[in-house]
């Protein structure tokens, strides 16, 4: 059962209590990523036929499986994912920099490019679930930064991955996808086999697997984040429906069994009857195992003397999922000062960021929303400036310059500087 606690009586340290990965991977990954380097594609399809059970030597999904796919997928399903895309699209079209030029006509041109990153790589799950849903939310991003290829990695269980995943990859516009996943597909991705294309950034969520082998070949590739359990804060009061907040917090509770399901609220009746809901609607999931036991070791219902100390205590946590049930949810948005994705009002559970409404569903977890923000277009590029200087333009600053770098006790600097004025 959900704990029930006041806020004046549970401490900074119990708030921010989360389920760690106990699972220590770091030396099975380091031996998958060293296989993969050494041997390349016989590596990926001795893994795949290992652990997905894969049934011939073949990597790389053909254009015939694609199409054959969109016609196993129902119609109805595909128009939903195509009405997700052009809602993914329209929100981050938004978020495109341009690159810019500063000239102060004196001789001096400053600048900075914003080009987009040339490869990159998705990684898709296929585990226990799989998520069309990534497969937009990641690739859509990198499509609107103008990446010229993008790879996608994914496991296929006896060399089949389920229709609906490459429909969606087809209808986000992945170039190519491999049948391969785990840390070995992390590896093939960062350093390239004789199938697989080395790429320049490496997305998407995983195992713990995955994620540390994300953690190792970062700075030979870029990564987007490590992403831990996923977590849902709701700040809701009294004027709530119990069974709406308790589905809510079950909503990210039914992921993982370290999966954190917050609610804070001001009204102790809410959170008695929210408690009572959690027993009666647990039952029901088909993933009744994996919400119980995320419900009882993490799940928590803090009771605040206000709405505004609800936030405060929200701000605390970080969380990944934030939503705020309250009929004037605008007036609340300004105390929002770390959380990774608000959703706001008793009309907008977490579900709809997941699926439909636009906004990324790639997330900081584990309280990182302190200092990092959701995946978005500003991933998938990267910027290069420059300067232009005139020779009298250079002449009106030397002297500055060379005091400065001698300062640091590096004459060559100076030196570099100070020698275009004895010509």
């Amino acid at each position: 059962m959900i704990k029930i606690y006041k806020r004046s009586e549970i401490s900074t340290e119990e708030i921010l209590e989360r389920s760690e990965q106990t699972i220590d991977v770091e030396g099975i990954v380091t031996d998958i990523i060293k296989n993969v380097r050494e041997n390349g594609d016989k590596a990926l399809v001795e893994y795949s036929k290992k652990f997905d059970g894969a049934v011939d030597d073949v990597l790389e999904v053909t254009k015939e499986e694609i199409e054959e796919a969109l016609t196993l997928v129902d119609s109805e399903l595909i128009e939903i994912l195509k009405q997700a895309k052009e809602n993914i699209t329209a929100f981050h079209s938004k978020q495109v920099r341009n690159s810019f030029v500063i000239n102060d006509n004196a001789g001096v041109i400053i600048g900075q490019k914003v080009l987009p990153i040339e490869k990159v790589g998705l990684y898709v799950p296929g585990g226990t679930a799989s998520y069309p849903s990534s497969v937009l939310m990641n690739c859509v991003p990198a499509k609107i930064a103008g990446c010229s290829e993008i790879v996608m990695v994914t496991p296929a269980k006896e060399g089949k991955i389920k229709p609906v995943i490459l429909a969606a990859a087809s209808i986000a516009g992945v170039d190519r996808i491999f049948k391969i996943g785990g840390a070995q597909a992390v590896a093939a991705l960062a350093y390239g086999t004789e199938s697989v294309p080395k790429v320049d950034k490496i997305v998407g969520p995983g195992n713990a697997f995955v994620a540390e082998a994300k953690k190792q070949v970062f700075g030979t590739v870029d990564i987007d984040m490590i992403a831990g359990p996923s977590e849902i804060l709701v700040v809701a009061d009294g004027t709530n429906n119990p069974a709406h907040i308790a589905a809510d917090l079950l909503s990210q509770a039914e992921h993982d069994k370290m999966a954190t399901a917050v609610l804070i609220t001001d009204s102790e009746e809410l959170a008695s009857k929210v408690s009572e809901q959690l027993e009666i609607q647990i039952p029901q999931l088909p993933r009744a195992e994996i919400a119980r036991c995320s419900i009882d070791t993490n799940g928590k219902i803090i009771v605040t003397d206000s709405l505004v100390e609800a936030m405060e205590t929200s701000n605390i946590l970080a969380p990944e999922h934030l939503e705020i049930c309250v009929d004037n949810p605008f007036e609340y948005l300004g105390y929002v000062k770390n959380a990774g994705s608000v959703f706001l009002g008793k009309n907008c559970p977490e579900a709809l960021g997941d699926y439909f409404a636009g906004p990324n569903h790639t997330l900081p977890t584990s309280g990182t929303a302190r200092f990092s923000s959701p995946l978005s277009v500003d991933d998938f590029v990267k910027k290069t400036q420059f300067s232009y200087f005139s020779r009298e333009a250079l002449k009106e600053v030397s002297d500055k310059v060379v005091r400065f770098a001698t300062e640091e006790g590096l004459h060559a600097h100076a030196k570099s500087v100070s020698i275009r004025g004895e010509e």
